[in-house]
């Protein structure tokens, strides 16, 4: 098979190296890429909200897939101006991605497909986020309604400051707290079947102990030592296969990768949000452990055959990501700084490895920070604390002037 994949983060990355390691793979190419991917994929420039440059570059490519990993050019409607030109493509069409585009969407077809989720409101006036605010009460959780790079989510005991960033949002979902711990499930489905991976858990606030402002995420792990055995059956019982049902009901079916943001709350599970493609960091922890080769299974997704897959194979072990972030970050990062370490990690960590998100090689050919999560340190090991172990021995090794990460990704998992 030749292979594109969409986009230049460690989520591409993470994709690009286990497409890398298939044997099915003839050929992998990535627009546009970064530094690190360039390692194992042909690069191309390529605008990726622009389906008809897309296509176009499949098609020079003589590509028999093609994967999108962002959510932008997905709610852009890119894989259907793929698939318009008869190259198969994993990711959703523009109308099932609005799953991701707009969370009152999405609040729309869990109510339908009886989901359980959290109460919330739609507001688009002050007077009706006024409403929703006190009908509520601490702690707030106010929503953009539409797509917001992972930190479009304000949880505040602050009426002032939840009310400000509600304001700030246009259409705002606003919704009540969930309490419990958090769970990231990605699901594989072609429309039909509904196959799930196996579940993680990421962490949003920028410093140790939850604390600080959200960001795209800041390190996450597989597996949950804590969760329920049947956590997994029960989801897709109760959410992934009514979402899907409810969409192909519509006539709008949802093809590609279906990510459930979940809440183990004191009554039960509940849907935080759904997400239109793989999430970063998880799918760095996820893929980490997944034996069964990945171009066979997006493929089948991808063309409708997915009920006749093979069922997923797993390593018995642990994953754990810890991402190295810009200074400033999840402000304005700044970006320019030279990274250093990165062959260290490559030669002396055997169980660990380094997905590049933001990065890009300068005019010295040196490899460079371009963005605010710069890296993603991805270790394995037989369980939780021998790959946090592993993952921060890596993080020690690497340099980046003003950077910072959190101490804590995994460590109350581990000592359970």
């Amino acid at each position: 098979m030749k292979l594109l994949v969409i986009g230049g983060g460690a989520r591409e990355h993470a994709l690009c190296r286990a497409l890398s390691l298939d044997p099915d793979v003839t050929a992998l190419h990535c627009a546009p890429g970064n530094a690190g991917i360039a390692e194992v994929a042909a690069l191309h420039p390529v605008d990726l909200l622009d389906g008809a440059a897309v296509a176009d570059l499949a098609e020079s490519l003589g590509a028999d897939l093609v994967i999108v990993g962002p959510e932008a050019p997905l709610v852009a409607g890119v894989a259907d101006a793929v698939r318009a030109r008869g190259i198969d493509c994993f990711g959703p069409s523009r109308e099932a991605a609005a799953l991701e585009g707009s969370k009152a969407f999405a609040k729309d077809v869990m109510a339908a497909a009886g989901v359980p989720t959290a109460r919330a409101y739609v507001c688009t006036t002050p007077e009706e986020i006024d409403e929703a605010l006190d009908a509520f009460g601490p702690p707030y959780v106010v929503k953009d309604d539409g797509l917001a790079a992972g930190k479009g989510v304000v949880v505040t005991a602050d009426l002032d400051a939840a009310r400000a960033h509600a304001l700030a949002c246009g259409r705002v979902v606003i919704e009540e707290y969930l309490d419990g711990p958090e769970v990231s499930l990605f699901a594989v489905t072609d429309g039909e079947t509904v196959v799930p991976l196996q579940p993680a858990q990421d962490f949003k606030r920028a410093l140790d102990a939850d604390q600080g402002p959200n960001t795209g995420g800041m390190g996450a792990y597989s597996p949950l030592p804590w969760a329920a055995p049947d956590l997994v059956a029960e989801v897709q019982r109760t959410v992934l296969e009514p979402t899907v049902a409810e969409m192909r009901r519509r006539g709008t079916p949802f093809s590609g990768l279906l990510y459930a943001g979940l809440a183990i709350t004191s009554r039960g599970v509940r849907v935080i949000e759904f997400n239109a493609r793989f999430g970063d960091p998880e799918t760095q922890v996820v893929l980490a452990r997944l034996r069964t080769p990945l171009a066979g299974l997006l493929r089948a997704a991808a063309t409708g055959q997915l009920a006749g897959h093979p069922a997923l194979r797993w390593t018995d072990g642990a994953a754990v990501t810890v991402v190295i972030a810009s200074h400033n970050y999840p402000d304005t990062p700044r970006t320019g700084d030279p990274i250093t370490g990165l062959a260290d990690v490559a030669e002396k960590d055997e169980h660990a490895y380094v997905l590049h998100a933001g990065t890009r090689a300068d005019d010295q050919g040196r490899v460079v920070s371009a963005g605010g999560r710069v890296l993603s340190v991805t270790a394995t090991g037989p369980d939780l604390g021998k790959a946090r172990e592993r993952a921060y021995r890596a993080v020690d090794r690497i340099g980046l002037d003003g950077s910072h990460h959190r101490t804590d990704i995994a460590l109350e998992a581990a000592g359970r």
